[in-house]
């Protein structure tokens, strides 16, 4: 197919497929990222980026809309199916704003909220300071254990009944384990506060039943529809029906102008794909590929924080190793292999520096990879660490990478065609 972009735009075009050979050369073991279908590409560069379309279906702002209020709608049950929740709304642009919405449909400024701690497995969006969450709202965080790394829901309780938060934010962007949604609800109920659960880096797992599913205990569910749904980046909102109209009316037009459209329609075809058996296969090997490469790791003298994993990600303490998350970062991209530094719990370094790294395998187990694959993974991350001031070592490295991923071919067209 004849390309216009390479016609109109060379130099984007070139940036472009720089990418797209990047993502297929490269390991990708980053947590909150992963490659979506080709479908998802041809819904998202469609022409359905041309239209306005504010309000909701069948209550639109602008004239034309009929075939976006079908396709919001098949999103939206589809996502209903899948999660077995009674009312969504798809028009979030991110899981910080679908966050957003839902604090300022049932809370003022000044209200108190609680959450995870950000080197603790929290979010921005969960009362950081820097973040509007911490800045219009007063946040308390939750901590976990210094010797179990895991929630210490009597502490939780505790922070509840002396600080009476308004809200309570269960969830996490580095937390590696289990969430108990029941103790939760439980907690909430005692100072009568709302529960929301952010499940935007379980929702496929949750979705197949892999990781226990918020649903039936929390006032409001956020997503993003990346990471382990494998769809395009956005954002959703699931509630009780009683909430229904405080969120819509949050997001539009509360927060956000005019949906876009394009990406509702590939939040729709990531939601019909999530909802095909071999979606479950899928969630299963990612889970086995984690703990695989995690315990992988540890053979090799590697702390994971925790011990361990319930879901695609887990941390890496590199303290022993005496190298930093920033540093490792950079070694393991020399090498073709793409992580991110994250902070441990209880980390003595700087956000931008940390002690650790985050890893997960959604992407990687989208390529096709399983058990066998994740221990070639854990030597090439030990070999490039374990040489990192070495740069003739991590270049040799890098060229075995790309023979490793070449083995598994991503978006191959498009690299030919390129």
């Amino acid at each position: 197919m004849e390309s216009y972009l390479k016609k109109e735009d060379p130099g984007i075009y070139k940036f472009i497929s720089q990418e797209t050979l990047r993502q297929a050369r490269n390991l990708e073991l980053i947590a909150s990222e992963n490659f979506v279908s080709e479908a998802i590409l041809e819904a998202q560069g469609s022409v359905l980026t041309n239209k306005y379309a504010e309000g909701y279906p069948g209550k639109r702002y602008y004239g034309g809309c009929e075939f976006y209020d079908q396709i919001e709608n098949l999103a939206i049950e589809r996502c209903k199916k899948l999660f077995a929740c009674e009312h969504v709304n798809v028009q979030p642009h991110s899981g910080t704003q679908a966050n957003m919405a839902v604090y300022f449909a049932v809370l003022n400024p000044g209200d108190t909220i609680m959450g995870m701690h950000l080197s603790h497995g929290g979010h921005l969006s969960h009362g950081h300071p820097t973040s509007f969450s911490g800045k219009y709202f007063k946040p308390v965080p939750i901590s976990v254990g210094r010797k179990t790394e895991l929630i210490d829901y009597r502490e939780a309780r505790h922070l509840a009944l002396k600080h009476k938060p308004k809200l309570i934010v269960a969830g996490s962007s580095s937390y590696s384990r289990i969430i108990d949604w029941a103790k939760f609800r439980k907690i909430s109920d005692e100072i009568s506060a709302y529960l929301m659960a952010d499940i935007a880096h379980y929702a496929g797992l949750i979705a197949t039943g892999i990781y226990p599913s918020p649903v039936p205990y929390a006032d409001f569910v956020t997503t993003t529809t990346h990471k382990t749904l494998r769809g395009p980046r956005g954002g959703i909102i699931m509630c009780k029906k009683n909430h229904a109209h405080l969120v819509d009316r949050m997001i539009f037009p509360g927060t956000q102008g005019g949906p876009l459209m394009h990406v509702i329609t590939a939040k729709a075809v990531a939601l019909g794909e999530a909802l095909r058996p071999e979606f479950i296969d899928y969630q299963k090997q990612v889970l086995k590929n984690a703990r695989t490469l995690a315990q992988a790791l540890k053979e090799k003298g590697y702390r994971i924080v925790s011990g361990g994993t319930d879901c695609h990600m887990f941390l890496v303490d590199l303290r022993k190793q005496k190298v930093t998350g920033s540093e490792a970062e950079k070694v393991l991209d020399k090498a073709g292999i793409t992580v991110n530094k994250n902070s441990i719990p209880h980390d003595s370094e700087k956000p931008f520096i940390t002690s650790g790294i985050r890893i997960g395998t959604p992407a990687v187990t989208t390529r096709k990879m399983k058990e066998k694959e994740m221990l070639k993974i854990a030597e090439f991350i030990h070999l490039a660490l374990s040489n990192r001031k070495d740069e003739k070592s991590l270049a040799n490295l890098k060229k075995k990478v790309y023979e490793f991923t070449h083995r598994f071919p991503l978006y191959p067209e498009r690299i030919k065609n390129g």
